[in-house]
């Protein structure tokens, strides 16, 4: 009975309706404010499971079957307890849980070459067939940039990458290193569009294989090249460094290590853009569930974890860029879209990983939209002087960019030095 008591304690939004393992039901929360969801849980010890530690049992419930949803969906349900909890909201019976996973936080994020690289694969060496079933077609798996509400995911994500190319402030000529380049899309992006050189590197040999193939395909085999490496064994100097997307599996223990390096690979005028999840109500831990079966080793920092690492490095923190629910609209898309080719997803692996993966994309989505986390970009620099002392530069660049679809517009990309204010 201690689920029911919590429920009862903490639905006061909306209602729920839940049937024990004994058929017994409860009623929960106000039916007035409308339609509520209703669940039943079909085996005797999850409810207790459950009430111990929900920010992984409840995902492994609905993925073994054991909790199912009998009205609305498992996004309705997770939206229920969000909107009951509030960002910084959280169940009594779970805070040993969540003191467990604090004090437990930097092993769960320790992420030494080797333990890195078998993180990523589990995750990332995925059968590279899942990702085209909910993706854009350029395999963007990371935060959009919504100029308009109404924008396609395609629209978005082409949107993003132009956001980030103005602000990495790219001339014809100049050596990129993109860390954590995915299947491709943002390197050869950069190089087809902006004439630089770039290296992309992934500890996913899924990702490898595809980004070398695409770029042969596209006649830039010759500019872009990508390798299974880890950013710590690089050596050589770069004139731009982005990263997207990738943060979120370096760990807490390892940013001195992470910031050391761009430090070490940046050219003196050179500049790096960071993209990342980030959290705004403070350090936090992983939820089990996404730590166990999605992304092992991945945290999603609070700026004041990020910025100390970046000072002691000796980086200048050039402009920092907060994205506010660009990614709930992002998974918003992705969830649709694999909800909607279940079936293919199904025949990729089975009925329980699709429960899964509808968890994982449902959950994340939530905790973007109610629970305080949203995406950082943050500029660096070597010197103070790299970059004009205004944004201006930023959205004119990125102007240039739009006046024709995916095209490099040379008035618009001036050298950075050139447009160096005195002030």
């Amino acid at each position: 009975m201690l689920l029911v008591a919590l429920l009862r304690t903490l639905i006061k939004k909306g209602s729920l309706t839940y049937y024990d393992p004994t058929g017994r039901r409860h009623d929960f929360g106000d039916p007035a404010e409308g339609p509520g969801v209703t669940i039943r849980i079909t085996d005797r010890l999850t409810p207790l499971r459950i009430a111990i530690d929900p920010r992984m049992a409840l995902g492994e419930a609905y993925m073994d079957g054991h909790l199912r949803i009998e009205q609305g969906t498992i996004y309705d349900f997770l939206e229920l307890a969000a909107r009951n909890l509030g960002m910084k909201g959280s169940i009594t019976s779970e805070m040993l849980a969540r003191w467990r996973d604090w004090l437990l936080r930097k092993w769960q994020q320790w992420n030494p070459m080797g333990a890195a690289s078998a993180h990523v694969r589990h995750h990332y060496d995925l059968d590279g067939r899942l990702y085209d079933l909910f993706l854009d077609t350029d395999k963007q798996y990371s935060c959009t940039y919504f100029e308009t509400p109404d924008a396609t995911l395609e629209q978005a994500q082409l949107a993003k990458k132009r956001h980030i190319a103005a602000k990495l402030r790219l001339r014809p000529g100049l050596r990129v290193l993109d860390i954590g380049s995915g299947w491709g899309g943002m390197a050869l992006h950069l190089a087809e569009n902006h004439g630089v050189d770039v290296l992309g590197i992934t500890l996913s040999v899924e990702q490898h294989a595809v980004a070398t193939r695409r770029a042969q395909e596209r006649g830039l085999a010759d500019r872009v090249k990508f390798e299974i490496r880890d950013y710590r064994t690089l050596d050589g100097q770069f004139d731009r460094i982005v990263s997207v997307g990738m943060f979120e599996h370096v760990g807490t223990p390892h940013y001195p290590a992470y910031f050391d390096t761009l430090r070490r690979l940046l050219k003196p005028d050179g500049v790096a853009l960071l993209h990342a999840i980030g959290r705004a109500d403070g350090p936090g831990s992983t939820a089990g569930f996404i730590r166990r079966y999605i992304f092992p080793g991945g945290y999603s920092p609070a700026l004041s974890e990020v910025l100390p690492a970046i000072e002691r490095s000796g980086l200048w923190t050039t402009d920092i860029e907060i994205l506010r629910l660009h990614y709930a609209e992002t998974l918003r898309h992705w969830r649709q879209r694999f909800m909607a080719r279940w079936d293919a997803a199904k025949a990729l692996y089975d009925e329980r990983f699709c429960r899964m993966w509808e968890f994982y994309l449902a959950a994340s989505e939530i905790t973007f939209r109610h629970m305080g986390h949203m995406v950082f970009q943050i500029q660096l620099a070597p010197d103070v002087d790299v970059l004009p002392v205004t944004r201006d530069y930023m959205l004119d660049d990125e102007r240039g960019m739009s006046l024709k679809p995916g095209a490099f517009t040379p008035g618009v990309h001036a050298p950075a030095r050139a447009a160096r204010s005195p002030g």
